[in-house]
């Protein structure tokens, strides 16, 4: 289920924005990340698993104040043509090609590759 979650942050600076925009981007699950709102305080994230409990703490462990604003499913687009995105699995015939042939050695006289015996 993708959903898109939006925080809101106390960040006073840009260098702030930025760290924030990094560490909403290495949570587990997220696919895109941008910045919302008029001050720019707010960190919006789309994902498919997104765990938006485990992005708030990480947020509020470097910044000291981040609450969940909104959660929302978001809805993909719908896929009406299914036949032209299958693809098809053509088998290749397996070949004996690659494995070296059977060569006697010279010390056996009897085509066995164990010198020992």
């Amino acid at each position: 289920m993708k959903q898109k979650v939006v925080i809101k942050v106390q960040m006073d600076c840009e260098k702030c924005r930025s760290k924030a925009l990094k560490i909403a981007a290495v949570a587990k699950g997220v696919s895109s990340v941008s910045l919302e709102g008029d001050d720019k305080d707010k960190v919006a994230v789309t994902g498919d698993g997104v765990d938006s409990f485990c992005l708030t703490k990480a947020l509020r462990k470097k910044f000291g104040h981040a609450n969940i604003v909104s959660i929302e499913e978001v809805k993909g687009k719908d896929k009406k043509d299914k036949k032209g995105d299958e693809t098809k699995i053509i088998p290749i015939p397996w070949n004996y090609a690659h494995y070296p042939p059977y060569v006697p050695s010279q010390y056996d006289e009897y085509g066995s590759s164990c010198i020992v015996m």
